[in-house]
């Protein structure tokens, strides 16, 4: 993956963080630095670690998909991209105004916005990805846009509350640049022996 490509998918991988912390922000409707803070870390940690995790369970069996990984990887942004396409038009009402999280609850949000990371990982196995030193750069900058992602929206979710929410459409936004990537790897293995 080139550096613009990695950039782009710590970007779309941020959007269900982004998306999560807007709403956090906006129930909250105040700064309260400590939980925004640890927020913020826990998404980053989980959103790199679960690449990780995702790569270590595929590589065993990934030469046994050598000849149709760039498909497995194609699919597999492709269904998280649609996805998250499909529930950046869902408009569930936003939580009223409560409580910064408890650290129990920011541990399963981050679970919950890091599967797809997890995914991803499986991709990486697929794209030839032999160790996890090959994989620093993409898990530190997934990390680190998940972290400042998370700590933009829970801003943007106390400043302009609802409707930026509303217009910012972040799961659409993820969701274009995740099928974007997946099309391009296809057409790279396709067309250009990639």
């Amino acid at each position: 993956m080139t550096l613009v490509e990695i950039w782009l998918l710590a970007l779309a991988l941020a959007m269900d963080c982004f998306a999560v912390s807007i709403a956090t922000g906006i129930a909250c409707g105040r700064v309260v630095w400590r939980p925004m803070l640890l927020m913020a870390f826990c998404f980053g940690f989980f959103q790199a670690m679960m690449p990780v995790i995702g790569w270590a369970v595929t590589t065993g069996f990934s030469h046994l998909v050598e000849q149709v990984d760039h498909f497995i990887a194609f699919g597999i942004l492709a269904f998280l991209g649609g996805k998250m396409i499909k529930e950046s038009f869902d408009d569930a009402d936003r939580p009223s105004r409560h409580d910064p999280p408890r650290f129990g609850r920011i541990v399963v949000l981050s679970i919950a916005t890091s599967i797809d990371a997890l995914a991803i990982g499986v991709s990486f196995a697929c794209l030839g990805y032999v160790g996890v030193g090959q994989m620093a750069f993409p898990i530190f900058a997934i990390g680190l846009v998940s972290f400042l992602m998370s700590l933009i929206g829970v801003g943007i979710g106390i400043v302009f509350g609802q409707r930026a929410a509303k217009r910012l459409k972040p799961e659409m936004i993820g969701g274009i640049i995740l099928i974007l990537i997946g099309v391009k790897i296809l057409i790279e293995h396709l067309f250009f022996g990639g």
